[in-house]
């Protein structure tokens, strides 16, 4: 019996969950860093690893192109695309390319507020 093997629904539709986390995740690769809430974050934080694992699979394969069209599935905006793209190439990690961190609570609900960033070799 498999417990808790079902996927975190964020109080939402799946395709609205889909739309939700692509947004997401092209802010992040956009900007580098993005504030949200803690179950958004972690949820972000697992489908970014896997998108930036798909990706440095490909180029290890010497398929750019298929690097490229991997990112073009998930991330909306072309700009977001190629960073992802740069990112793979230029990381030599295996994993661990998203850092979340806890900033504090909002306001108005008292949700916890994280920021996930993207963690560069420099």
């Amino acid at each position: 019996m498999r417990h808790r093997s079902g996927k975190a629904t964020l109080n939402r539709p799946a395709d609205q969950r889909r739309a939700l986390l692509r947004s997401l995740m092209t802010s992040l690769f956009q900007e580098g860093s993005v504030k949200t809430t803690n179950a958004k974050a972690k949820v972000l934080q697992a489908e970014a690893e896997k998108l930036i694992t798909l990706i440095k699979r490909s180029l290890g394969k010497n398929e750019e192109f298929n690097a490229i069209r991997d990112a073009k599935q998930v991330l909306f905006t072309e700009a977001s695309q190629r960073a992802a793209v740069e990112f793979g190439k230029q990381t030599q990690k295996t994993s661990g390319f998203v850092r979340v961190t806890r900033i504090g609570v909002r306001d108005g609900d008292a949700a916890l507020i994280m920021q996930v960033d993207l963690i560069s070799e420099k």
